[in-house]
């Protein structure tokens, strides 16, 4: 059972301001409810202007929970858009490396790139949910799907095995204290969507939004993302994505088809499409462009054998599960289920 969270703003400092104020607080309470002692990490608390102009303190509060003996889990506030700036206080020196130990981390969306940053090191991590976004969810409770990972996250330290949700929701488009204790509403989910090739397939997930690892490649958004991202080696080579299973999912951002086009193209000049056993893609927020998504993505991989599995409750579209990475994976589309093998991190 994770007894101590040390929560983290590795992206953007949200839970900082003071609008937000709120939904910390509720989050906060759930975590108590648990029995879980949470220690916000020194500079988890500054706001969007400090963390922005701050890498090196962010990186300093990972490697401190890092280095905590007493710290279980490591979970990421929220998202963002700009982590990679982490990498000379985390490389430069093996800070990372020698700062890791068994624990959980948690996170999604940018925090993308800090999996795989861990990835590098050997370091299997979970990806799917983040502290503002699921444990201070406005409705009275977590979300009951979100809520069963979460829970056997923390009780067990790991995910045994993945099933569809039986409904996806609509984002909140109000987020403010009025907001509190009011449903979202939900439709039905129809489950896993196998787009093509065998319904079964086998390996280690790695992945994560998409957006962000298009960023390790393009430099539109960030003028050094895309130099700082190759100079220290963080998108795998195509010989470590041998045999292991792609996860994509899109953000907030709702990308056209045309700019998930292009993603998917520049991916695909790394070989990763052609050394992966099987690809699997969140839903996308709101359901957006999901059928175009799914025609686009078995056009552009090249590969007609390739399983591809859609609509994985996972990301930035809510409900949210959780996925292990770095421990072995079997997707079954046609059971509807992906199950996961290997010990638990918690003592």
């Amino acid at each position: 059972m994770v007894r101590h969270i040390g929560i983290v703003s590795l992206s953007a400092g949200v839970i900082g301001e003071t609008s937000v104020r709120h939904e910390v607080e509720i989050g906060l309470a759930r975590l108590k409810d648990y029995g879980i002692q949470v220690s916000m990490m020194p500079h988890a608390m500054s706001g969007i202007a400090y963390v922005k102009d701050h890498p090196k303190e962010r990186a300093e509060d990972l490697l401190q929970a890092l280095q905590d003996p007493s710290i279980d889990m490591i979970l990421c506030a929220v998202g963002g858009d700009d982590t990679y700036r982490l990498l000379p206080y985390l490389f430069d020196h093996e800070e990372l490396a020698k700062a890791a130990q068994p624990k959980i981390f948690l996170g999604f969306s940018d925090t993308t790139i800090n999996h795989l940053m861990f990835h590098r090191i050997g370091f299997p991590t979970f990806y799917g949910q983040a502290f503002l976004p699921d444990v201070c969810e406005l409705e009275p409770q977590m979300l009951p799907y979100s809520k069963r990972y979460f829970e056997e996250l923390i009780r067990t330290g790991t995910i045994h095995k993945i099933t569809p949700s039986d409904v996806w929701y609509d984002e909140r488009t109000d987020w403010s204290a009025k907001a509190a204790g009011t449903g979202r509403v939900s439709h039905p989910n129809e489950g896993f969507r196998l787009l093509q090739g065998e319904p079964v397939f086998s390996g280690e997930i790695l992945g994560g939004c998409i957006e962000s690892l298009f960023d390790l490649f393009d430099s539109t958004r960030y003028a050094g993302s895309a130099g700082l991202c190759q100079a220290y080696g963080l998108f795998p080579p195509a010989a470590d994505w041998q045999g292991k299973i792609l996860l994509l999912e899109t953000c907030e951002e709702l990308s056209s088809p045309a700019h998930y086009r292009l993603m998917l193209e520049t991916l695909g000049k790394t070989g990763v499409f052609d050394a992966v056993s099987g690809i699997l893609c969140g839903k996308p927020m709101n359901g957006k462009y999901q059928a175009e998504y799914e025609h686009i993505i078995v056009e552009t991989v090249g590969r007609r054998d390739l399983p591809i599995v859609s609509n994985i409750n996972i990301g930035h579209a809510t409900p949210r599960c959780i996925i292990p990475f770095g421990v072995p994976a079997v997707v079954n589309a046609g059971l509807q289920e992906i199950t996961f093998s290997g010990r638990g991190l918690l003592g």
